[in-house]
């Protein structure tokens, strides 16, 4: 664990014990299956760890022990628990669209226990999209499906049209997507960015001259024609939480679903990135900051006192701008709000 004091672990845990995984949206797929997800805040148990003393360290009540080990069915007697083992400290179960796959994979391993022993787990990690200030250049573009279906879902065939040669071999997965429209700052009206948003995995089964065919292996929402292909990339739901970079100044750019009011388990885009030491892991506060007169005679006003009324977890990044999960808000959030350096 990097953060450098343990009341900055407290102060942490007590930003982000109100986690919880982003609200249900059911899309209509012929093929979906509804399939249950996980989320949650989980210790790597250290050498010399007991539930006491992580019932100390975490919740400042050692007495607090056995909820910690009700929480843990795992954990057979709460006197023996092993370097290594997974903690359970706070836990979401919910549902999604995340369809079972029809075709295998190599799954990547877990990485082995590290001294970041404290991490948040976020299955729906694959569906998140992003901002990037150009548009990646597409491998190729869906332009049918079979049976002409309107809802294109996990198992059916699509046919696509290569934007490059030879990238589409049989066995190769991709990742479906779509652009959505710039994305401009109202101030200054300079570009923020083109979001991606993703739609999908795809695996190549047959390559034909001019096209290939390809069955879709998941779907994390409505599959379109003409959506487009990206190289797939596996993402590992477990984020080991990091120190978040000191004296960052910011501001949310929009929801990934744009809805109007942004609220909790909302995912996010906020304006810093890789080139401010924004980084996976690192955790924000969300705030706001009034102007008052100090007394009549004043000609303007000063700022006050900035008030704290949200936190979010970052879940992926680009050079200038990264995807948030909105973890807590005490009031809706609007595109624009600021985002700053956790504050103590």
């Amino acid at each position: 664990m990097v953060y450098k004091r343990k009341s900055q672990v407290i102060m942490s845990l007590c930003i982000l014990a109100a986690i919880l995984i982003s609200p249900v949206r059911l899309f209509a797929q012929e093929a979906a299956e509804t399939v249950e997800h996980e989320a949650g805040f989980y210790y790597t148990v250290q050498k010399g760890d007991t539930l006491w003393d992580l019932s100390t360290q975490f919740s400042d009540n050692p007495w607090l022990w056995p909820n910690l080990w009700g929480e843990n069915s795992q954990i057979s007697n709460p006197h023996w628990i092993y370097p290594g083992e997974r903690i359970r400290l706070f836990h979401v179960k919910g549902v999604d669209t995340f369809i079972k796959k029809n075709v295998e994979e190599n799954q990547p391993k877990e990485p082995e226990p590290t001294k970041e022993a404290l991490y948040y787990y976020y299955s729906p990690i694959e569906s998140i999209g992003f901002i990037k200030k150009q548009a990646i250049t597409p491998q190729g573009t869906i332009f049918k499906v079979k049976d002409d279906k309107k809802l294109i879902g996990v198992g059916d065939l699509v046919y696509i049209r290569p934007n490059v040669d030879n990238s589409l071999q049989p066995g190769t997965k991709f990742t479906v997507y779509r652009t959505l429209k710039p994305i401009v700052d109202k101030k200054t009206k300079e570009l923020i960015g083109i979001q991606h948003y993703l739609t999908g995995v795809i695996v190549i089964t047959k390559k034909e001259p001019g096209f290939v065919l390809a069955t879709v292996v998941k779907s994390f929402r409505s599959i379109a024609v003409n959506d487009l292909l990206m190289p797939y990339k596996k993402r590992l739901p477990r984020i080991a939480l990091t120190q978040s970079k000191n004296g960052l100044n910011g501001k949310i750019i929009e929801s990934e679903e744009h809805e109007k009011n942004i609220g909790d388990h909302t995912v996010a885009f906020i304006d810093k990135g890789d080139q401010d030491g924004v980084e996976i892991g690192q955790s924000y506060s969300i705030y706001y900051q009034e102007e008052e007169k100090l007394n009549e005679k004043s000609k303007g006003k000063v700022p006050l006192t900035p008030i704290i009324h949200g936190s979010l977890i970052v879940l992926h990044t680009e050079p200038t701008t990264s995807t948030v999960l909105i973890t807590q808000s005490d009031r809706s959030i609007d595109p624009g709000t600021k985002i700053c350096s956790p504050i103590e």
